[in-house]
């Protein structure tokens, strides 16, 4: 048989077949692989049968068979189908035909050590990288042993994220220490257009599903020999977060050093090899002046889990010169016990850390760099970001800083690594351009979590020139320009028509409309073969992310729509419909669509143009607020009241049917009256800066002018059985929003996310709060901690997982 042999580690090593059973290709919509069974249509409980055809709307006749691919020494691994008809299923159905889902089986043999020596070790680890695979599981070679067998899905690296931490497995049944033993391997493979591109892009008659997939041994040396070589905490410098050196200073207070637990858990002293991080100092000795101050709460690390170390650089006169390229941290670690936190002193281990910093010059007119700087989110996830500096500051007689623009990058585009983003934004005079990561280069299309790293980027960079560049700060609570590329233009119609009174102007490049027109649902089983109750609550939940329905609170707001006129990725109608609806919303819309004829997805060009220099010159111009009409009249739409802020002061807090479309029709005139018609919506507040109301009437009642003193009104609709009308309240504190919605908004929490575990030693349970902290690191760059309840009645992981939505990879 054609093997792969992977790289021996010390005596154990593991041989991976490059010959791989394909099953496939099965009708899916994009990311529905994380709805489906990983497996489907296989029922791991049951033997595989290679010679059974399945089900799949895709193949003439209605049936697919096992197939055969092979992968090459590094694990690359091609599957494609050409026996199917892409292209008449495309004539109907468009590119979202060519996705699909497929289950592929291939084997692993474990070779014990040669001598003894190892026999009576632990058993050894697997160090598995899954680019663009969905899901993989081993499994005993033994298929009759399945029926009892529970098997533990690993998610893979889908999207090829740079930055993904290393996926340790557990072989599912102790190899045996005297003969060679074999693992079956079964991966979910789907082809998604987001991923793979369009098969014409690359020539191809049918699309062809790129995987790589590759297992060794992750053994360390023997402790007997070497105790004190082994660190059992090593540092992950891919996971660093650092900030730019200007003037031999951080740009930025924030440091993050990426951390990996290694331990073998063969220190009977801890629990299961679990390590705490007791403090982290730059060495006197290094003579550099600086010092750092411990921001996180205390890290424990578990077995095989990669935490980020939060610090912050004490102010300091003390300066780094320019040909010091390295910080050396020194960082303490004790093994944890279950009657201290930090274990005995005697125990602590140091072990340094060089921190690599890049010095940058200060930037002039003429010339600048890209600044890589960092922040804290709810300190214990330090997140980077780069700024473009303006070309002037501020200065009296000669006007100060306008207002800042938020450039948001498209799908996959890494912000450090790849330049040409921020190479190809238009330095401004006297604006600054703000590029946040939205955490990954994928992030969540800009929105939740994503957008809230937006926000946060822009204060953050607020925060830093307070304190060492005074002459460079614009206002705290500013307003933005939302610029967008691709999955960014969707981005920018996203945040600026949830947060209207938040952004100035808007341009979008590119953008889609929402995912279910940009991948349509068409073939998807989802579309078809599920209750129509289910598929309600699916659709309820994407309700949220649907732009369309949102752009009336686009309406009042400056717009420059741009596309390429063939555009084979985002086609053009999105961008054309977009501004369709926002003219119907407002006939009298700021909005300017403009499409670059011949033009692909992306042109170097797309936002580096005189058009949007002027566009962006008017509205920095202009005053903040639109001037006002003898009339103004405007439509605030909300699905989630929490992910949703003000316009013209107005602001939703609450729904009378969470889930469903809430909408607030304001009418003002010139001489102070205020005309609202509120649908599904019970709670609201008003902010009185933003206008003079003399006399306010809501859903045709009249809301007495005495309850109107307060700078905030809040009103909630009087539930009394015999009122229809609303009523002013005070009992509201200003945070207050409606506890309903996704699930995922656990993601955007304030604070770290706590996994909850009956025990800290080897189990189930401690394996899938691994994988579930491991997948929070790879798709959201959130650390978690593991946590073990010590008395009865504890509350069971499965309970956390199924609130984070990840249950799948129990």
């Amino acid at each position: 048989m054609d093997v792969m042999t992977c790289t021996i580690d010390r005596e154990w090593r593991v041989v991976m077949s490059r010959e791989w059973d394909v099953l496939g290709p099965f009708p899916i919509h994009a990311r529905e692989q994380h709805f489906l069974s990983p497996a489907f249509p296989l029922d791991l409980s049951k033997n595989i049968d290679l010679t059974r055809t399945y089900p799949s709307a895709y193949a003439d006749g209605g049936y697919v068979s096992w197939s055969k691919a092979n992968s090459d020494e590094q694990g690359n691994l091609k599957v494609s189908h050409p026996n199917i008809r892409w292209e008449q299923l495309r004539a109907t159905e468009g590119w979202a035909a060519l996705q699909h889902h497929n289950v592929l089986r291939t084997y692993l043999t474990v070779y014990p050590p040669d001598s003894k020596q190892g026999n009576t070790e632990a058993d050894p680890r697997l160090r598995v990288e899954c680019l663009q695979g969905a899901y993989f599981s081993i499994l005993p070679d033994d298929e009759t042993t399945w029926a009892t067998h529970v098997s533990e899905w690993h998610m893979g690296n889908v999207y090829a994220l740079e930055r993904a931490p290393v996926q340790f497995v557990s072989l599912p049944t102790s190899p045996c220490r005297d003969k060679t033993t074999r693992y079956q391997v079964v991966l979910g493979g789907s082809y998604e257009i987001r991923l793979f591109g369009d098969p014409r892009s690359y020539n191809s008659e049918h699309p062809i599903l790129s995987i790589n997939f590759t297992i060794s041994i992750d053994t360390l040396p023997s402790l007997e020999t070497s105790p004190y070589l082994v660190t059992p905490v090593s540092h992950a410098p891919a996971h660093d977060i650092i900030p730019d050196f200007i003037y031999g200073r951080p740009f930025s207070p924030t440091l993050g050093i990426g951390l990996r637990n290694v331990d073998f858990c063969r220190n009977t002293k801890s629990i299961a090899g679990w390590w705490t991080v007791v403090s982290a100092v730059i060495p006197p000795c290094a003579g550099l002046g600086l010092s750092l101050c411990n921001l996180s709460t205390t890290i424990r690390l578990a077995p095989t889990q990669t935490h980020i170390l939060t610090l912050e650089f004490q102010p300091s006169p003390g300066v780094i010169p320019i040909d010091i390229t390295e910080l050396p941290v020194d960082i303490t670690i004790s093994p944890f016990h279950a009657e201290s936190a930090c274990g005995d002193v005697d125990e602590q281990r140091i072990f340094r850390v060089n921190v690599p910093i890049r010095h940058i010059p200060m930037w002039t007119s003429v010339s600048y760099t890209a600044i890589r700087a960092t922040y804290n989110l709810d300190f214990s996830n330090p997140t980077i970001f780069l700024v473009l500096p303006p070309r002037y500051p501020n200065k009296e007689g000669e006007g100060g800083l306008k207002e800042p623009i938020l450039a948001l990058h498209g799908a996959g585009v890494d912000i450090i690594n790849q330049t040409f983003w921020a190479d190809s934004l238009p330095r401004q005079d006297r604006a600054w351009v703000i590029i946040p990561s939205g955490r990954t280069s994928w992030g969540l299309d800009w929105h939740g979590p994503s957008a809230a790293d937006a926000f946060a980027a822009v204060t953050a960079l607020h925060d830093i020139l307070c304190i060492g560049f005074v002459d460079w700060i614009y206002p705290r609570d500013t307003k933005l320009i939302v610029v967008g590329h691709s999955n960014g233009g969707q981005g920018a119609w996203y945040i600026a028509s949830r947060w209207p009174d938040k952004v100035k102007a808007v341009v979008a490049a590119a953008g889609y409309i929402k995912s279910q027109a940009y991948v349509p649902w068409t073939m998807s089983r989802f579309a078809h073969f599920i209750d129509p109750a289910l598929r309600a609550v699916l659709e309820t939940s994407l309700l949220p992310d649907d732009n369309d329905l949102f752009l009336s609170n686009l309406a009042h707001t400056p717009v420059l729509a741009i596309h390429g006129g063939m555009d084979d990725n985002v086609p053009s109608w999105h961008t054309r419909e977009a501004v369709s609806v926002l003219r119907e919303w407002n006939p009298d819309a700021d909005v300017t669509y403009h499409e670059e004829p011949g033009q692909p997805h992306w042109w170097f060009e797309v936002l580096n143009n005189t058009r949007v220099q002027a566009f962006l010159d008017r509205v920095c111009c202009s005053s903040y607020d639109a001037p006002k009409t003898k009339c103004r009249k405007f439509t605030l739409t909300v699905a989630v009241p929490a992910e949703s802020g003000p316009m013209g002061g107005w602001r939703v807090h609450a729904l009378e049917v969470p889930g469903r479309l809430g909408r607030l029709e304001v009418c003002e005139d010139d001489e102070g009256g205020v005309n609202v018609k509120a649908s599904n919506i019970s709670v609201v507040s008003f902010d009185l800066s933003k206008a003079s109301v003399r006399k306010l009437v809501i859903n045709s009642r009249n809301i007495p002018h005495a309850s109107m003193e307060a700078r905030t009104i809040w009103l909630e609709q009087d539930t009394n059985r015999n009122s229809t009308g609303w009523k002013v309240v005070d009992s509201y504190v200003e945070s207050f929003q409606q506890p309903y919605g996704r699930a995922q908004a656990i993601l955007s929490a304030d604070g770290i996310i706590d996994i909850v575990i009956p025990s800290l030693h080897h189990s189930s349970e401690l394996s899938a709060a691994l994988r579930i902290t491991h997948n929070l690191r790879t798709y959201h760059l959130l650390d978690a901690r593991i946590k073990m309840v010590w008395y009865a009645g504890v509350i069971w992981l499965s309970l956390v997982a199924q609130t984070l939505c990840l249950s799948k990879i129990f």
